[in-house]
């Protein structure tokens, strides 16, 4: 184990940003750097407690997009996870499944799995944040107080995955716009709220909170009440590709939070009581998400193109842990008062989500689920069960300079 003071550090880092980690003796970045150790499940913390039955409907969903896959192609960036056909197998085995019970959906990962410990770039301790589905207020037509836009993705953006060019750049992804004959950076959040997307056609909708539509970015999907009385839900489409920079970081400096006591519900709370400094601050974050409209039922979409499921969806690096993939959770519950030991599914993403050992958790809807959200800064480990056909590359599951023993 590391030291508390190392887990502390690493954990505010990841959560304010701004931290400078050791390089590497490789082309790989610091943070690209992570490492699988094998295990059993009779090793992971809690897994005899929980009720696998539960994440069984949120892995078929994944499995409704991993068998469309091609089943040569890689499952997920990076390659260690082997190929989407042995997903694809383990897929059709699960189809079997209706409402097991919870000992035959906890047979079934037992029998089909083999569970890795993720180890990052600092070790085995990560951070797991909460998200949940917030609820705007909004009209179709400007007017009013509705004059904030959420935009549908522009028709401009491209997305050039790297690896095409270089094999080194395997799994890295730029986004940008054509200008001349160079592609250049997309617009920064500053530029596209000062109106560089104006007459573009592409407002889905329009609320009434600035601040609000700052913190359904962060969150990536939500519900928007109409003014005609409806109700919209809209999910993640895109992102300008520009970094996410947590502004509770700028808010320290400033001396309005301290490291104790930032949280989302402080942060929101000074940008509504502070509206000459809040658009400022939000700018600060460059980073921008551009929305759709589901037609679905069953919950908000997440980035992977399914409903998300309370309590079993987990919002990852996509860079690093594949989309599908189950997840076993170790991580303090928000109050602190117990342990998330479960199993959940990577099915979502997020700027601020960077890193192996890093998630965020979706707690659902409604005001407990937004207070859970808005508080948790959970210390904790992950482990990723791979299907038992996959040989992981020998190259990940090499000891970084830290002892795993330890």
């Amino acid at each position: 184990m590391l030291p508390r003071k190392i887990i502390a550090m690493t954990a505010a880092c990841l959560l304010l940003g701004g931290c400078i980690s050791a390089t590497w003796m490789t082309h790989e970045k610091p943070a690209d750097r992570f490492f699988l150790q094998a295990t059993s499940f009779q090793q992971l913390p809690g897994w005899a407690a929980d009720n696998q039955a539960r994440a069984i409907v949120p892995l078929q969903k994944s499995c409704a997009r991993i068998n469309k896959k091609d089943p040569a192609s890689d499952f997920g960036a990076g390659g260690f996870a082997g190929n989407a056909e042995q997903w694809q197998d383990v897929c059709r085995k699960l189809s079997v499944y209706l409402l097991p019970a919870d000992n035959e959906a906890r047979a079934f990962f037992e029998d089909n799995f083999t569970p890795y410990e993720i180890w990052g770039e600092k070790g085995r301790d990560g951070l797991f944040t909460g998200y949940y589905e917030p609820t705007l207020r909004g009209s179709y037509k400007k007017h009013g107080a509705y004059k904030i836009p959420l935009y549908g993705r522009p028709n401009d953006l491209i997305e050039v995955n790297l690896g095409d060019f270089k094999t080194a750049l395997k799994g890295e992804t730029v986004m940008g716009r054509v200008q001349g004959k160079k592609l250049i950076p997309y617009y920064a959040r500053a530029e596209i709220e000062k109106g560089a997307l104006k007459r573009r056609r592409k407002e889905i909708v329009w609320v009434d909170n600035a601040v609000d539509a700052f913190f359904l970015h962060i969150q990536g999907s939500g519900r928007v009440k109409l003014d005609n009385g409806g109700v919209l839900r809209v999910g993640y489409a895109a992102e300008n590709g520009h970094p996410y920079t947590a502004i509770g970081r700028e808010l320290i400096r400033r001396g309005a939070l301290t490291r104790e006591n930032v949280s989302m519900p402080a942060i929101r709370s000074f940008l509504k009581e502070h509206p000459a400094e809040a658009a400022g601050i939000m700018d600060l974050n460059a980073s921008y998400i551009f929305f759709r409209t589901p037609q679905n039922k069953g919950g908000p979409l997440g980035a992977e193109g399914v409903p998300l499921t309370p309590r079993r969806s987990l919002a990852v690096d996509r860079k690093k842990i594949p989309y599908g993939a189950p997840l076993w959770l170790d991580a303090e519950e928000p109050d602190g008062t117990a342990r998330l030991q479960q199993l959940m599914i990577a099915q979502d993403t997020g700027g601020a989500i960077t890193g192996a050992v890093r998630g965020d958790f979706f707690w659902g809807t409604g005001e407990e689920a937004a207070h859970k959200a808005g508080v948790m800064k959970s210390a904790g480990h992950s482990w990723i069960l791979l299907p038992k056909t996959v040989m992981v590359p020998k190259e990940k599951l090499h000891k970084p300079w830290w002892n795993l023993s330890s």
